[in-house]
């Protein structure tokens, strides 16, 4: 007898218990720092843009740090090159839980989310580049809109109301993580500087003294947080971008769960640092990066220039048109098949909202067009406009099917057999179904007693001859 061919590999289909919750409390936190990213950016826009806007320029240029190290930076500096390290250290630990313990794991079942985050990268970069080619404009920015912001996307589903079934959850932020590695991958190979050897020596050599007391099991944020700080310094002055230097320490924190380990070192370190890169470094580097002046001219600049225009299509049709082109060629081409709760505008929709692309792709605007500060401002309101104009096409796409969502996520978090484990996950287990037959029958003896003392109130007699 021949045996059976084993089910077809689902396209968003549902999450293990442990990937879901671990999804939902990730979500959960960048969807309030998204929230407060939200108002970082809006209010670097307003001072930016009233009678304080010298004040905003001011405040950003000012310079502090020890000269004598290398680190006399302004404000502005400190956040993309300082409080951003911290939010790439967060995107390392993800990258090493995905690869380890995660959607990424598994080579197979990894192909689906890297081909879709890499037509979403290609595909963008290629926009950018025909339209500054047939405008005469400047390819350096072909990065830009390369990038997608996590938090950025989470706050505008947040602000529609719109209640995703976890599965597209997970895939955002898987490809959101393939996203990061390669703009990782980005900024270290095309935006470094002249290399200083002696530092980088320095840092290679800081990075072997953390992963060897990671190793040996050495305890302490009082060791780790001090020597983080001196292989930050050292990778900032070797000419490396200094953000690759948390993304090298995450990947170097163990993400497998031992026996007896409720989470890894590295899913306890994320869990305590994911708020502080999610409510501070982010909106922090927001509101000394997003303060660009908004006219009527430079509103209209940013559709006329080949580098802004490349930029707004790069985010608004690249990202869309790359990942749902790569996952629909993933499905054909590995015979995967999409989840049958949900249809294909649900994957343009999902491709749509990965066009808001902020973080990243201000930092990487400023490192494509350091010397130039009018057109770099250029560049950031480019981003801006194009995350905006993605975010408003997403939530009118979500919204169309925003009963088939909540329906979805209501099945997922449905518990009436009050177990602490949704009823979903929990259809093979005896156990459930018996405490739902108990549930059940308890509950058809009360409609019975209510039934026989309605018709003892009937038949009592009160009724008048």
């Amino acid at each position: 007898m021949a045996a059976p061919s084993p089910a077809p590999r689902k396209i968003l289909g549902r999450l293990s218990l442990p990937e879901r919750n671990y999804v939902a409390d990730a979500l959960r936190t960048e969807t309030v720092g998204g929230v407060l990213l939200l108002l970082a950016a809006v209010a670097a826009l307003i001072w930016a843009n009233t009678p304080l806007g010298d004040s905003y320029t001011a405040v950003s240029d000012f310079h502090i740090g020890p000269a004598s190290l290398g680190l006399d930076l302004s404000i502005e500096h400190w956040a993309a090159d300082g409080l951003l390290a911290i939010f790439f250290f967060v995107a390392g630990i993800e990258l090493k839980r995905e690869l380890v313990a995660g959607e990424l794991r598994d080579p197979k079942a990894a192909a689906l989310p890297v081909i879709a985050a890499l037509c979403g990268m290609v595909m963008p970069a290629l926009v950018y580049l025909v339209v500054t080619t047939a405008g005469g404009g400047s390819t350096a920015g072909w990065a830009v809109p390369t990038a997608t912001d996590i938090a950025f996307a989470l706050a505008v589903l947040a602000v529609i109301g719109t209640s995703l079934p976890s599965a597209l959850r997970a895939f955002l932020l898987t490809l959101a993580v393939v996203d990061d590695l390669f703009a990782i991958l980005i900024i270290a190979v095309f935006f470094t500087n002249d290399l200083n050897f002696a530092a980088l020596g320095g840092a290679f050599v800081g990075l072997a003294v953390f992963w060897l007391m990671l190793r040996k099991g050495v305890r302490g944020w009082y060791v780790y947080v001090p020597l983080a700080l001196v292989v930050w310094g050292l990778m900032y002055n070797s000419g490396v971008h200094a953000t690759i230097a948390g993304v090298a320490m995450g990947l170097m924190l163990r993400c497998s769960r031992r026996e007896g380990e409720e989470h890894s070192p590295g899913e306890h370190i994320e869990h305590l640092v994911r708020p502080l890169s999610a409510g501070v470094a982010v909106p922090l580097f927001a509101l000394f990066s997003a303060g660009v002046a908004v006219t009527g001219e430079s509103l209209t600049d940013v559709f006329t220039k080949p580098e802004t225009l490349g930029v707004v299509l790069g985010l608004v049709v690249g990202k869309a048109l790359g990942i749902f082109g790569g996952t629909w060629l993933a499905a054909r081409f590995t015979k995967a098949e999409l989840n049958e709760d949900l249809a294909w505008p649900d994957v343009l929709a999902l491709a749509t909202l990965a066009g808001i692309g902020f973080t990243v792709s201000l930092l990487i605007g400023e490192l494509a067009f350091t010397g130039d500060a009018t057109l770099t401002d250029e560049v950031k309101a480019s981003v801006l406009m194009g995350s905006l104009i993605a975010a408003i096409l997403a939530a009118v796409l979500l919204k169309r099917r925003v009963r088939i969502y909540q329906a979805l996520a209501a099945d997922e978090e449905r518990d009436e057999d009050m177990s602490g484990i949704p009823d979903i996950y929990e259809q093979d287990d005896p156990a459930y179904h018996l405490r739902m037959a108990a549930i059940y029958e308890k509950k058809a003896a009360e409609h019975r007693r209510k039934a026989e003392a309605a018709g003892v109130s009937s038949d009592g007699g009160d009724s008048p001859a």
